[in-house]
């Protein structure tokens, strides 16, 4: 971790701009051919992961160790939940989500020289997928359900609710014409292609919904009083 780069992680959060910044080694394709490429596939899909699990579309490199965070938003966090060795990055993620702050990825270089890492994508691909399932599902239940209720609810809902009975009722039907050797219904082939194409686009819609609700607006502003002096002041003393 370059030392220099200190002062780009803090800014965004000393302005007010950002709660939490983290690093992204893959913002210059330039230096990406320094990185092991089985690094690049391991962080390629752990990335498309943590976006579905922590509600940030927007980010990648989830698991970049180099982090700055605001010292109110911290203070709201529960490090006894939040997982812990390799899993503790992407689950910090998830938890500043449930509080909707704000993250910003800030560009660094990745370098790498004799060290050997640790991780072995073996021993921690079925706790992470396990993990990433499990935030998705707290996630999707507290945006969506418990904190509010709103037409990406229903799309949700309904969304599955059309696919699952394209996949049953299809299913059913298919199996139950290829036993007794004849052709299936029209009928019910198009009910389960309506299902399934009505089922999809409501999905399409909600997936539209969340990736638009990614949280914009750092939440440590909003507990600043005072003068917007007193808040530049304040800024100057977090730097």
């Amino acid at each position: 971790m370059d030392a220099s780069l200190i002062p780009e992680f803090v800014f965004p959060i000393a302005t007010g701009q950002a709660d939490y910044t983290k690093g992204n080694r893959f913002f210059d394709l330039r230096n990406i051919g320094s990185m092991p490429g089985i690094r690049i596939f391991g962080n390629a899909m752990l990335s498309f992961m943590a976006k579905l699990s922590t509600g940030y579309w927007d980010l990648f490199d989830p698991t970049n160790g180099y982090t700055a965070i605001h010292a109110d938003v911290a203070r709201r966090l529960p490090f006894d939940r939040i997982s812990q060795r390799y899993f503790f990055e992407t689950d910090l993620l998830f938890r500043l989500n449930t509080l909707r702050a704000a993250v910003v990825d800030i560009p660094m270089d990745a370098k790498y020289g004799d060290e050997v890492s640790n991780l072995h994508i073996r021993q921690i691909l079925g706790e992470f997928v396990f993990k990433h399932a499990r935030n998705f599902f707290k996630r999707i239940f507290y945006n969506y359900f418990l904190r509010d209720v709103s037409l990406a609810s229903a799309e949700l809902v309904v969304s599955v609710v059309l696919l699952l009975f394209a996949i049953l009722f299809g299913g059913t039907h298919w199996i139950s014409s290829a036993a007794d050797g004849r052709s299936t219904p029209v009928g019910t082939i198009m009910i389960t292609a309506v299902s399934l194409i009505w089922g999809l686009q409501l999905l399409l819609a909600f997936i539209g919904y969340d990736i638009a609700s990614v949280p914009r607006r750092a939440i440590h502003r909003r507990g600043m009083k005072g003068s917007r002096s007193n808040a530049l002041s304040d800024a100057h003393i977090v730097s």
